[in-house]
């Protein structure tokens, strides 16, 4: 049953990706086509075609590798200046003249007689603006929805109470929290002393429990002292007496910092607090700056995880993970039947919310290939072509993006080489879950 449930959690999952990223496409496709721009391809996937249709001028269908996708807008790259018909010069200089003149030519090819006027080049530069942004707009879109499903109908954890939640098994330092407990490591104190999920605290060595924050303080101030817990269980107070351990635990001061103190091995029940729209749409100002800050910590993040997967220091918990590692998540929390089914749905939505937000802030990353590169250029069109009109100079034309093909090879070869050591740093050193 555990494998079925976790099989079904990577397909929910998978689904919701691919959908994520049809929509994608769909944000750039549809504001091309109500501009006039012709569209040739529409494909969720890369790689061999696996199914395909062909409506009107554009061609639809379904890739054997659902990693990504992509529409081909006619006219991305304009023709050299000096060959209007978009045709390779005759004349060009060293390897990247040739890759400029060469993808100028497979352009070309995309053109029939009559496309000129609808070619994406030619669209004023808001247009472009417009189209490139789509694509990543509905990325966030699709964030904004999940979460306002996610706040409005499941809630927010937000009151914490002093009933115990969980309870844990064994004694392991807050580096190594996610890991399963084994034979070797020492009970919890908590465990021996009989405590239950449910049960509410009421007094620690003879002092009243008002805030898990106090007893927190109180555990770790104990260190490796006797405790004398008063608890309440059934409508009735009960007494059990334990002996606290020290343990290295998270400082509470919000930072990565470690610290020995007192440990018992219990975690507060939350209770969740549902907010509307206004409310999400703060939340996500706020984790579209935590994720501003992932992205500029990426390449660094990344260089971590390649260490971990030659074993020379071990994989972060909060190291960036691919595509694969985050349906293994999916698919350990969907087999988890120690949480209730609907906490395991609401987590998946949670998954596929924070990965479209990620996505749609990375696209925007202002690099070609990425969409972010081609709305930088657009707007660097409209800076240029408006400086000249204030000065009443000639019109200097549409931005030669092609000239730029150089600098989004070495990107996309980077990238390339970035999902790949995450996707092999999910096989061989995953991130773990508690």
């Amino acid at each position: 049953m555990s494998v079925l449930l976790f099989v079904l959690g990577v397909l929910l999952f998978a689904v919701g990706m691919a959908t994520s990223i049809a929509l994608h496409e769909v944000g750039h496709m549809w504001p091309a086509k109500r501009f006039g721009v012709k569209v040739s391809q529409y494909f969720v996937g890369f790689g061999r075609t696996v199914w395909s249709t062909r409506r009107g001028e554009t061609e639809y269908g379904l890739k054997a590798l659902p990693l990504g996708g992509y529409v081909k807008l006619v006219g991305m790259l304009p023709p050299a200046k000096d060959d209007p018909t978009g045709q390779p010069r005759q004349m060009t200089t060293g390897l990247l003249g040739q890759l400029i003149s060469d993808a100028r030519a497979a352009e070309a090819e995309h053109i029939s007689p009559g496309d000129e006027p609808r070619l994406f080049y030619r669209l004023p530069w808001w247009k472009k603006v417009i189209v490139m942004a789509g694509g990543p707009m509905v990325n966030i879109l699709i964030a904004f929805v999940l979460f306002a499903c996610l706040f409005g109908f499941h809630g927010n954890p937000e009151k914490v109470t002093t009933t115990v939640g969980t309870v844990s098994r064994c004694v392991v330092p807050s580096t190594e929290a996610n890991r399963v407990c084994t034979d070797k490591d020492p009970a919890a104190p908590a465990a021996m002393a009989g405590l239950r999920p449910g049960d509410k605290l009421v007094s620690f060595n003879g002092t009243p429990v008002t805030s898990w924050r106090q007893m927190v303080d109180l555990v770790r101030d104990n260190e490796a002292g006797r405790a004398v817990i008063v608890y309440e269980r059934d409508g009735k107070q009960r007494t059990t007496v334990t002996n606290t351990v020290v343990n290295k635990v998270n400082a509470l001061d919000g930072t990565e910092k470690t610290l020995k103190a007192g440990f018992l091995g219990l975690s507060p029940q939350v209770l969740m607090v549902k907010h509307g729209p206004l409310w999400t749409i703060g939340q996500m100002g706020v984790m579209t700056k935590d994720t501003v800050v992932a992205l500029s910590q990426f390449p660094v993040k990344v260089w971590g995880v390649a260490k971990a997967i030659v074993g020379v220091q071990e994989r972060a918990q909060d190291s960036p993970i691919s595509v694969v590692g985050a349906g293994r998540i999916a698919g350990e929390v969907s087999s988890d039947r120690t949480s209730p089914l609907a906490d395991r749905l609401w987590f998946l939505v949670t998954l596929l919310g924070g990965l479209n937000l990620f996505l749609g802030m990375f696209n925007l990353v202002p690099l070609l290939p990425l969409d972010g590169g081609h709305i930088a250029g657009a707007l660097y069109e409209a800076l240029r072509r408006g400086w000249a009109r204030l000065r009443r100079l000639p019109d200097p034309g549409y931005v030669d993006v092609a000239k730029l093909l150089p600098v989004a090879y070495v990107v996309a070869s980077v990238l390339l080489v970035m999902g790949m050591v995450l996707i092999v740093g999910d096989l061989v050193a995953p991130v773990t879950i508690s």
